[in-house]
């Protein structure tokens, strides 16, 4: 069994590892048990009753979240003429056209989402073999493939999350930070619980959320009642 760090143990004896948490009771412990000495991030993971080998159960999306993530965003903006200059009015950290795409295919990764219009998806898919492992590909499930450029980076700036489940049917998302009031980690909590149990696929069968856990960076896992 690997060690646990001295600060890691301490957090985890205010954690009853076989109880599961109203998400105001969660919340609460997740916030008092983060003892590292950054502003930690909160994080949500579901573990859903699905198979994403099939088509209809590949849950996939993006939303904002009423409070953001107080995360700040690098946005990039592969457009050309007038969306161009509507990316840069917006507020997108990098815009441009071939150059953004030969820059990248030369090794540049130096933000952290990549918007496109539709008309560039055609040059950008040849570093689909680049792009695709870092999940930076854009994708209009996601609103990252979109002909309103404006309204893409204002979203990823005001907090937009995007959710994709994995091959074990597991989706992580982040809500927030530890700095934030209970209230606001809540209220983002709900929003994306809310958001994952509209997409719930109609050919899965019985329970379809099975495990929910609240985590911050570093801290234990906190089981979450799964509403009904």
């Amino acid at each position: 069994m690997a060690k646990v760090s001295k600060r890691y143990a301490e957090a985890a004896k205010l954690v009853d590892s076989e109880k599961t948490y109203s998400i105001e009771e969660a919340v609460a412990l997740a916030k008092k048990s983060s003892t590292v000495k950054f502003d930690a991030s909160v994080e949500v993971s579901f573990r859903l009753n699905v198979d994403p080998r099939h088509a209809d159960q590949q849950i996939r999306g993006a939303m904002v979240l009423p409070n953001g993530t107080g995360k700040t965003q690098r946005v990039c903006v592969v457009a050309q003429g007038d969306k161009e200059k509507a990316a840069k009015e917006a507020g997108a950290d990098f815009v441009g056209g071939a150059d953004i795409i030969e820059k990248i295919q030369k090794g540049w990764f130096d933000f952290d989402v990549l918007v496109a219009t539709p008309d560039m998806m055609g040059q950008l898919g040849k570093l689909g073999r680049v792009l695709g492992p870092k999940g930076l590909m854009p994708n209009p499930k996601t609103g990252t493939v979109t002909m309103d450029v404006a309204k893409a980076v204002d979203e990823i700036k005001k907090g937009k999350v995007t959710y994709r489940v994995d091959k074990e049917g597991n989706i992580n998302v982040m809500i927030g930070k530890v700095s934030f009031e209970e209230d606001k980690l809540v209220e983002n909590f709900r929003a994306i619980y809310n958001t994952i149990a509209k997409a719930r696929p109609t050919t899965v069968k019985g329970a379809y959320m099975k495990n929910l856990v609240l985590s911050t960076t570093m801290g234990p896992g906190i089981k979450v009642t799964i509403e009904k």
